[in-house]
């Protein structure tokens, strides 16, 4: 996958130089490059925002670096152009997915009180982390960003890895442990150091179950339980 992200502060995503992303991207996987929104002012003082017309408190991003900066990466990546701000969808785990098929995807990050309502014509997608104000649309796009390639074939070591985790089948994720098998009196469940696959798996499911329902019931309320599910339920 090729992303381009528009961004003011370039060097904020440093961060998708290490770890999963940074092997991602040494590996060819996932290709990362940003653009600097100001490069592209036509200011001689490389301006890109200005005071609201009718007056307000706060500086609107001007709309010619940020329509040019488009153009520019038009060029290099066709992918459909994604905002990040207060208006869009909640991102989730299913637009994650859907996401990740795609081949290219550029990313406008806002700044100040938003971008000048003519920007929009040039968006195909908006995207809202949350209910919550962030200082910038660099904070939304680097978790957007991560879990979008973690589920591209190859950025993680095995397939497993995600298809696990929570959220990916619709259920929170159930209890993990390690080393060592007795920590302050607290044991490792034993039927985890049983060897028997069949029923660490059906522990598993059950524990899955029984978390998404205490903590997430929402989600819980969406699960289709199969006839295997209900009867792990009855005797649990």
């Amino acid at each position: 996958m090729k992303i381009s992200i528009l961004t003011l502060f370039p060097e904020m995503f440093d961060i998708f130089g290490h770890s999963i992303m940074g092997r991602a991207k040494e590996n060819n996987t996932v290709f990362i490059d940003t653009y600097n929104i100001r490069d592209f002012s036509l200011n001689k003082h490389k301006k890109v925002d200005d005071y609201p017309y009718g007056g307000g408190a706060g500086m609107v991003m001007t709309p010619q670096p940020i329509v040019d900066c488009i153009r520019e990466v038009k060029k290099h990546n066709k992918g459909k152009v994604v905002f990040l701000g207060p208006r869009g969808k909640t991102f989730n785990h299913s637009m994650a997915k859907q996401l990740s098929n795609e081949e290219e995807i550029i990313f406008l990050c806002g700044h100040y009180e938003g971008i000048d309502e003519r920007v929009y014509e040039h968006v195909d997608l908006e995207i809202s982390l949350g209910d919550f104000i962030l200082t910038g649309g660099e904070m939304a796009c680097i978790p957007i960003v991560d879990s979008i390639c973690r589920l591209i074939p190859g950025v993680l070591g095995k397939e497993e890895s995600f298809q696990e985790e929570s959220y990916y089948n619709g259920l929170l994720e159930y209890p993990q442990y390690t080393r060592p098998e007795v920590f302050e009196g607290a044991e490792v469940p034993r039927v985890l150091c049983s060897g028997h696959h069949e029923n660490i798996r059906k522990w598993r499911r059950i524990k899955s179950l029984q978390i998404t329902k205490e903590k997430r019931p929402d989600l819980y309320r969406k699960v289709e339980l199969t006839k295997e599910d209900k009867k792990l339920l009855q005797n649990k």
